[in-house]
Formats: C-alpha cells, sequence, structure tokens
C-alpha cells in the first residue's frame, strides 16, 4: 500500500492537508501529516509507516524540515513551492535578508508583534487567495511561548539553507509544483530547484499564491504518484 508523508513549512499547520487525505483514503492508501507544533498542535514526528512505496509531498521548507532518515527513504518526492536555497546569492537576496531580520525581531518580541508579523506572512503566503480561505492557521489559538521558539529556530533554517538537504534522494522520481504567482518563494530559488534536479517533472500552476489555494493541486499531484508509484 502507497503511503504519503506530509510536511508542512514555515508558520504551517499540519492539519492543512485535509484535502491530500481524504484524496489518499479514496485510493485505499495511508498519508500521515507532521506537526512542527507553531499553532498549539501536539507535535506529531515525520515517520513512514507500513509497507508499499514512500512519497514525501513537501511544502515549502518541509523537506528541510525532515530527519535525514525519513527523507532519504523517500521513494518518491512532491516539492510544493519549493526551494533548496531560500535566500538568492548577491543583491538578488539584499530585500529578503532584511525581511527576514524583521521577522526575527518580532519572533523575539511580544506574541503581539510575533502575531502581527505572522499575520502578514499568511496573507503574504495565501494571496491573492483572501487569507479567510485557508481551512486553518497556527493563529487559530493564540501564541504560546513554545510555538514562538519552534518558529524562530526554524526561521534560522529558513534563512541558512544553501541548497537540497543532504539526505535527498536524487535518485527517487521527484515532482516539482511551483507557484506561478509565489509571494514568498523568489523566482531565482525557484530556478535553483529546477537546476538541482533537472530529471525532476515539473508544473507550474499560474496565478497561484505560495499556498497554492483555489487550484488543482490535489487531483494533479494524486495522479502523478498513481502514474509514479505503480
Amino acid at each position: 500500500m502507497t503511503t504519503l508523508l506530509a510536511m508542512h513549512g514555515w508558520a504551517g499547520d499540519g492539519r492543512s492537508w485535509g484535502l491530500f487525505a481524504a484524496a489518499a483514503a479514496e485510493q485505499g492508501w495511508s498519508c500521515l501529516a507532521a506537526e512542527r507544533g507553531y499553532g498549539g498542535q501536539p507535535t506529531r514526528e515525520p515517520a513512514w509507516l507500513g509497507q508499499g512505496p514512500r512519497v514525501l509531498i513537501a511544502h515549502s521548507l518541509g523537506q528541510h524540515l525532515l530527519p535525514a532518515e525519513v527523507l532519504a527513504a523517500a521513494d518518491a518526492v512532491v516539492l510544493l513551492a519549493s526551494f533548496g536555497r531560500f535566500v538568492p546569492e548577491g543583491a538578488g537576496g539584499r530585500r529578503l535578508r532584511t525581511a527576514l531580520a524583521g521577522m526575527r525581531s518580532a519572533l523575539t518580541g511580544s506574541p503581539a508583534q510575533a502575531t502581527a508579523m505572522l499575520s502578514t506572512f499568511l496573507a503574504e503566503a495565501t494571496a491573492p487567495v483572501p487569507l479567510e480561505a485557508l481551512p486553518c492557521t497556527i493563529l487559530d489559538q493564540p501564541l504560546q511561548p513554545e510555538g514562538q521558539g519552534q518558529l524562530l529556530a526554524d526561521l534560522q533554517l529558513l534563512e541558512t539553507s544553501t541548497g537540497l538537504p543532504e539526505a535527498f534522494p536524487h535518485r527517487a522520481p521527484c515532482l516539482i509544483v511551483e507557484a506561478g504567482a509565489d509571494r514568498i518563494v523568489a523566482p531565482q530559488a525557484s530556478a535553483a530547484l529546477r537546476q538541482s534536479l533537472p530529471q525532476a517533472d515539473h508544473l507550474v500552476l499560474q496565478g497561484a499564491g505560495h499556498a497554492l489555494l483555489a487550484t488543482p493541486v490535489v487531483p494533479m499531484v494524486m495522479g502523478w504518484i498513481s502514474g509514479t508509484c505503480r
């Protein structure tokens, strides 16, 4: 039986994989959504369950949040609005580094400062779709110190990512799904990811924001998995 392991990205929420979980259930597949615990949900460590093909679906920073042994064991990988290096090299990354410094400052401030910054970030991630279209967010409950600390630690990982994780399974089939109107991942970062995985299948959802809301991403990805993991 095919097993899906879903890993959200920075400021993401494990509950957001509901449509993928439902589609997997229709196929008779299992689906585990890992959870970093940013917003008060219990932490759920990523792990492979059962036998059969193992398919990783990672959004944005998600592939960088996995233990090396879990990432290396994937038989197929789907990267949604993802990247290897988040901050482009040289002058192209200067503006982004300034923005990240401001985010880091907010996360070391009061819960109100952190919440305001996260609201802005999530709105940018969902745009052009309104933030209210998200079925759930880490701000559904008041931000707790533990979640704020985890966000700060993972922001550092976001800033310092310089390429694909060392344990990335380069021999596994891979699908890269880009958001055509992504306000979070720079075009240079998307291009670098394609260059680092030249054998990967590539799909661009024109007009889609970073969160890939209101797009046919679920049936498209499930169709790719069905055709790949036979």
